[in-house]
């Protein structure tokens, strides 16, 4: 059901297979996948503290998840290099992993309790209507 997403290329404001996704675009196509629509916004990569805003604002529409019992998908929200701002998403796709995307190297697979992620990781969301 996701497998075809696997090293696609990261594209800032990326929506689609072809051109590229950037994370919240590889978002919004994995819940659309799961029948879900998540909403739009035009934010560049780079803009941390919009990205954490947006993100913020949000919240207020979705429900926090426990780690231990992550139904699929779950946003992952993470501060990614950063303590101040949550920047980056993924989405849990079950079994302890996550598939999100980066600049160098596209849409990729990680586990969410890696030493390289889990520190990162702020929380798991579904939105309120999924």
């Amino acid at each position: 059901m996701l497998s075809d997403l696997i090293g696609v290329r990261f594209t800032d404001g990326g929506r689609d297979i072809k051109t590229g996704f950037d994370c919240w675009g590889l978002a919004m196509e994995i819940f659309r996948r799961y029948g879900g629509m998540l909403p739009d916004y035009k934010i560049g990569c780079q803009e941390a503290s919009r990205i954490d805003t947006a993100i913020s604002d949000s919240r207020q529409f979705w429900k926090k998840c426990n780690a231990a019992d992550l139904p699929v998908p779950s946003l992952v929200v993470i501060r990614f290099n950063s303590p101040l701002y949550c920047n980056h998403t993924g989405v849990y796709i079950g079994n302890g992993r996550f598939m999100h995307t980066r600049q160098k190297i596209g849409v990729n697979i990680d586990r969410i309790d890696s030493p390289a992620w889990r520190h990162m990781i702020e929380g798991f969301y579904i939105p309120d209507w999924f």
